[in-house]
């Protein structure tokens, strides 16, 4: 009888459940974003939300939780009921990179979240400073290599992808460059700019205004070929740099366990929005390329990221600050 009782209660609930997700959404949806307002991920979350309305018939909210370098959020979204209403605004950072970095990350960046789109991405570029006499990646290792240890770097932090991306240069051309962490990538962009720094990685986006002025250099794009955002500027990678990618990336995940219907409801909906002509124009001005992908190619996606990362991390001694 108690075996009977639990099965027609399994039945139960898994008929509300159904139900549940066949009707989503029927409140408003809520993407946290796990950072302050006013960067690039509340900014993309923001743009997305806005035109996300229309396609799922509910007002879609922006709510910043940061802290921790985006683990807060995180985990509030990891420990969220899996019905798709709390959303999470997913990057390297508290996606790929903290969990190998900090072994005290609260959650599991696979198992803890079911993915739902890669949304668009944004590659990181080499810049420098004009005083440095370079003009392209091939002659910046050169300097590197004659002159080790007297080359320095900015990043937005220890950890950050700006820090990382240099450090997986570093590992692939052997040069010995010296890192000076920053409290945020803006700091360290003014820094090159002053001269106090003779390179960073940077977003595109961050950098796009100061294109073409007499203020920085732009010597390289992180990526396996030309973005059309910078046409004219050459892959790092054409250089004889192989496998060296770095983008910023932003996706879309929810808690584990959301129902399929509503995974790829969501999926349908933000694809929809991020493909769209008005979503690609805005997306181009900021630096970010769109593209709307499936579920199992964002999982694809994070799990060659948490790869990459971790090699660098343990092949450059990379410690938590």
């Amino acid at each position: 009888m108690n075996r009977l009782l639990l099965s027609l209660a399994a039945c139960a609930a898994l008929a509300a459940t159904t139900a549940a997700a066949q009707s989503f959404p029927a409140k408003p949806v809520r993407i946290v974003v796990p950072f302050a307002p006013g960067g690039a991920n509340d900014v993309i979350a923001r743009v997305v939300a806005q035109r996300l309305a229309e396609p799922l018939g509910q007002q879609v909210l922006v709510d910043n939780r940061g802290g921790a370098g985006g683990a807060i959020g995180a985990d509030l979204v990891a420990k969220a009921t899996p019905d798709g209403y709390t959303l999470l605004l997913a990057n390297p950072g508290p996606n790929a990179i903290n969990p190998v970095l900090q072994p005290k990350t609260p959650y599991d960046p696979i198992r803890d979240f079911s993915m739902i789109t890669l949304m668009a991405v944004s590659p990181q570029v080499l810049v420098v400073h004009p005083s440095l006499p370079v003009k392209s990646v091939k002659e910046f290792i050169a300097m590197a290599r004659a002159r080790p240890g007297q080359i320095n770097y900015g990043s937005s932090g220890t950890g950050a992808i700006t820090h990382l991306a240099m450090e997986f240069f570093k590992a692939k051309t052997k040069t010995d460059i010296v890192h000076i962490p920053y409290k945020g990538a803006n700091i360290a962009l003014t820094e090159l700019v002053g001269g106090q720094v003779s390179a960073i990685f940077a977003a595109l986006g961050s950098i796009q205004s100061m294109i073409g002025s007499q203020r920085i250099r732009v010597i390289g794009v992180a990526a396996a070929e030309r973005t059309p955002l910078l046409p004219g500027v050459p892959a790092i990678a054409e250089s004889g740099i192989t496998d060296f990618e770095v983008v910023n990336w932003f996706g879309i995940v929810g808690p584990a366990n959301l129902p399929r219907p509503v995974v790829e409801r969501l999926n349908r909906a933000i694809n929809q929005v991020v493909q769209s002509a008005d979503s690609k124009e805005r997306f181009a001005g900021m630096g970010f390329v769109p593209r709307g992908t499936t579920p199992e190619e964002l999982d694809r996606h994070i799990r060659a990221e948490i790869a990459r990362w971790s090699a660098v991390i343990k092949s450059q001694n990379i410690k938590p600050e």
